[in-house]
């Protein structure tokens, strides 16, 4: 990404893909609240069984809706916007147990 001094450049389609608004490349990121309580949730739901462990999953399930969602709306780039949206679909084809 080239750098402009005194005016701002107009950001092409591959600078929006792979680029934040400070020129830095993110591809990952530090897991937020929702990632984290989803893989407390998904790891716990392997230790117990029955009814705890079903709501378990769909808590994590819920919690992985929620942080998709973000993303879509507030990723830093359509990278992380396109990483939302894929998880989004696949965990509602998990929670409706529709194949993909």
């Amino acid at each position: 990404m080239q750098q402009y001094v005194g005016r701002q450049r107009q950001l092409d389609i591959w600078d929006r893909i792979w680029y934040d608004d400070q020129g830095n490349v993110v591809i990952f990121q530090r897991p937020n609240i929702w990632l984290i309580a989803w893989a407390v949730t998904d790891i716990v739901s392997l230790f117990t069984s029955g009814h705890a462990s079903n709501i378990l999953w769909w808590v994590g399930t819920g919690l992985l809706i929620i942080w998709s969602g973000l993303e879509i709306v507030l990723g830093v780039n359509y990278f992380r916007r396109a990483l939302g949206l894929l998880v989004l679909v696949l965990a509602v084809a998990a929670a409706f147990k529709i194949g993909l």
